[in-house]
């Protein structure tokens, strides 16, 4: 049974995480402080590291939650994938609603830019509770892969076409639509992972 001190303290944790949420999309990561983000809650300092060690660490349970909310609406129609090109189509969509909410795009860059410099969170950041993995890539295609070519490698280059898409679409350049990026993935994974008529 929970009892309301338990209670209390998951509420706060809401409303800071909350609060760092609002701030990041309003400010980025790096303009926004513990001491912000607790103002704006209305805690003491102390409230947040009761819950986090760092801003680090109330960043990525956001990213984590955010992500995990995804996955739940793309786990529920991509079991209707029969082939690669239907499910790379269904990772596609899943990814287009990542993209969607273009602020939270630009913050998660800023934040992934951030701990490529820093050897323990890039380990963190790297596992695929905060990311579309190669591992998680793999993982979805691996039993529409027709050919040796090794569905880790099609994750990868998948990955790094969204990944890269995202820069050019948080710098707004205008060239490259998602579309583009989205058939071209496709096309390519398909080239290497389909039988080709002889």
């Amino acid at each position: 049974m929970t009892t309301k001190q338990q209670e209390k303290s998951r509420q706060t944790q809401q409303e800071l995480k909350s609060a760092g949420m609002a701030l990041f999309r309003e400010k980025g990561f790096l303009e926004t402080s513990v001491a912000e983000i607790t103002q704006r809650a209305g805690y003491a300092k102390g409230n947040f590291y009761r819950h986090w060690d760092s801003k680090d660490d109330l960043f990525l349970e956001i990213v984590e939650d955010k992500l995990q909310r995804y996955r739940n609406s793309r786990d529920r129609v991509f079991s209707d994938a029969t082939n690669l090109e239907e499910a790379l189509r269904f990772i596609w969509d899943f990814l287009e609603n990542m993209v969607a909410d273009h602020n939270w795009a630009k913050v998660f860059l800023e934040f992934t830019v951030q701990a490529a410099r820093k050897p323990e969170l890039r380990t963190e950041l790297n596992q695929s509770k905060y990311r579309l993995s190669n591992k998680v890539f793999a993982g979805l295609v691996r039993d529409f892969v027709e050919t040796d070519y090794p569905p880790e490698k099609i994750g990868a280059m998948n990955t790094a076409l969204f990944e890269g898409f995202m820069v050019h679409n948080a710098l707004e350049t205008g060239v490259l639509t998602l579309e583009d990026v989205r058939e071209a993935a496709i096309t390519l994974a398909l080239s290497r992972g389909v039988k080709q008529p002889e």
